[in-house]
């Protein structure tokens, strides 16, 4: 058997594996990385050269940038700014909504802007008294628009413009790929506006994802946080060092809640109070002044209440519920507001339901925690094993507009997108140096920013390449360009860039964008080169063939991000899909030859 054949036979394999969606993409790619290397098609150095390509080097980092942007309050401020000013009129709030979605994928990537503005839309969806399901797969199919605006908005952009420097030693600009994105986000929101209401269902959802706009508010509700507490520490000169805590005599509207030591313990009754220690205390400013003032004491913390809410969740700081799980450390121990540890405020505790109110709680199973303090603090609460998170800190934080680290954020954007436009670097540099100043900037975490990529599209990509090489080196590519050039004989070049956009999408529906360019690309490339066509616009169209995911869910992550929450059944995409397809069909065949002249 030929080579030719037999890289084609794998890449029937490599296709029917992803179709029937047993096996991760991951694993796929691996196996067919490895399968090439047993048929003798590459050998081991390539069989593995994917991984540490640039073209992988410069996805990878894309994702940290996208971290940086919603864990900084970059894209929930976005959100936020787009409900209070699209109103609630279907088609100027549809309108906004697909802008913003377009907007932000080019720049947090397709999946990333989905996923950020899903619970912002969901909660438009509902301040408008729409189902969701009339905005939510719009959303997608303007994040998969907005990919084609700039060359980092999607993977299949990188892949596209590295093969075309591999054969012209030129690149597709930064933004170029505006000249044919543009367009294709403006048809998308057309179609959209003008079909939606027809070709989408009416459905709610069984699930809504969790609406963390009015998190605080309800939990100020649940805790009644009215009059707060004082922690006030003992000077040396105080009169209360060696007293007892029994001793301390306040008025009658001030609570003395407890003592806490200088090493963090909590103080029995009868033990002697020292220097340094706080003495926490509740009750109207009024009547509390007098007593600092009596024993000689330095406030330290003010209470924490419903009318201070800015200082309870805010850039720096924020909220989140505990519960004490079975077998916690905790159980047994005296807690109560005021109290500190490991860097968090005891706010107020809860059992069965009810407020313990301004005493000591020996905690027990199921008691419920309201603790306060900086964000990394009560982030860690989750690595704990003596308490349950109630809701993803992470989750609740990323609610706020604007975090203290946004404009660092947008800075480290805005040098990247400068550095990737003028070419002085490759773009793989331009991403390492957006990433590592995400990290040094504190933006993100160096954990945070190896969870934020995304591995099994980086294994999909490593395992892909040398795949992609085979068929080019094999010469399947050549003979699958010769049957599409046989095909398309004594038309003109805008015939062949239909086929294209035919096999490209077909393969698209069922095999991951990423996946489908990276097959397609060496098949376009020899296309091109036997018929006589110029690359650039081939390729360009390879690009919108590959981001035009629309008839199944299955097609993009993008899709599947929206379908619970709007309630969409797998049979709902293909009527809005194929109309959207229809429209980016025509833009991209019509408009394509004439920015990238064919000939």
């Amino acid at each position: 058997m030929s080579d030719a054949a037999m890289s084609l036979l794998v890449l029937v394999g490599v296709v029917g594996l992803f179709v029937w969606n047993r096996l991760s993409v991951g694993v796929v790619a691996i196996l067919t990385a490895l399968a090439l290397w047993a048929t003798g098609l590459v050998d081991a150095t390539a069989a593995v050269s994917g991984f540490g390509d640039p073209v992988v080097v410069f996805i990878a980092t894309l994702f940290v940038l996208s971290e940086g942007l919603e864990s900084s309050g970059v894209t929930a401020w976005a959100g936020q700014l787009l409900v209070n000013r699209a109103g609630t009129r279907r088609g100027p709030l549809l309108v906004a909504v697909m802008l913003l979605s377009a907007l932000m994928a080019a720049f947090v990537t397709p999946n990333g802007a989905a996923a950020a503005l899903l619970p912002v839309v969901v909660l438009a969806a509902r301040r408008s008294r729409q189902a969701p399901a009339q905005m939510l797969m719009p959303l997608a199919f303007a994040a998969s628009a907005g990919a084609l605006l700039v060359l980092s908005g999607s993977t299949v952009n990188v892949i596209v413009s590295d093969a075309l420097a591999d054969v012209t030693g030129e690149r597709f600009g930064f933004f170029e790929f505006a000249l044919v994105g543009a367009p294709l986000v403006a048809v998308t929101i057309a179609v959209a506006v003008a079909l939606g209401p027809r070709l989408l269902p009416e459905r709610q959802p069984d699930v809504v994802p969790a609406d963390f706009s009015d998190h605080l508010g309800t939990l100020v509700e649940h805790y009644r946080l009215e009059r707060g507490f004082f922690r006030a520490r003992v000077r040396a000169s105080s009169d209360l060092v060696g007293a007892a805590l029994t001793d301390v005599r306040a008025p009658d509207d001030v609570v003395v809640l407890g003592v806490q030591h200088a090493d963090g313990r909590p103080g029995g009754v009868d033990e002697a109070i020292t220097a340094d220690d706080v003495l926490v205390v509740s009750g109207p400013s009024d009547a509390v002044a007098p007593l600092v003032a009596a024993h000689d004491l330095d406030v330290v913390a003010t209470p924490l209440t419903r009318h201070t809410r800015e200082a309870l969740l805010g850039r720096e700081v924020g909220v989140v519920e505990l519960v004490v799980p079975p077998r916690s450390a905790l159980v047994g121990r005296p807690v109560f507001p005021g109290l500190r540890h490991a860097d968090v405020t005891v706010l107020s505790v809860r059992r069965l339901g009810l407020p313990r109110g301004a005493r000591t709680t020996e905690l027990a199973e199921g008691d419920m925690l309201l603790v306060h303090g900086t964000w990394p603090a009560v982030e860690a609460l989750s690595g704990s094993d003596d308490v349950l998170v109630v809701d993803d800190p992470d989750l609740v934080r990323r609610s706020v507009p604007l975090g203290a680290t946004a404009w660092r954020a947008v800075a480290v954007l805005a040098v990247t997108v400068g550095l990737l436009a003028s070419g002085l670097v490759p773009p793989a540099i331009a991403g390492l140096v957006g990433a590592v100043g995400m990290v040094l900037l504190r933006v993100v975490r160096p954990a945070q920013a190896y969870r934020a990529v995304s591995w099994q599209t980086v294994v999909l990509v490593g395992g892909l390449i040398p795949l992609s090489t085979a068929i080019s080196t094999s010469g399947a590519a050549d003979l699958v360009a010769g049957y599409l050039v046989d095909l398309v004989a004594g038309g003109d070049a805008r015939l062949l860039l239909a086929a294209l956009f035919v096999l490209t999408l077909v393969l698209g529906q069922v095999v991951s964008n990423t996946a489908t360019v990276l097959i397609v690309t060496p098949i376009a490339v020899a296309a091109a080169q036997e018929s006589g066509v110029a690359l650039a616009p081939v390729l360009m169209l390879v690009a919108v063939a590959g981001a035009a995911s629309f008839l199944t869910p299955i097609a993009t992550p993008a899709n599947m991000i929206v379908m619970n929450p709007a309630g969409y059944r797998f049979g709902d995409y293909w009527k809005l899909g194929l109309a959207t397809t229809a429209a980016w069909f025509v833009v991209a065949v019509g408009l394509i030859p004439l920015v990238w002249p064919t000939g």
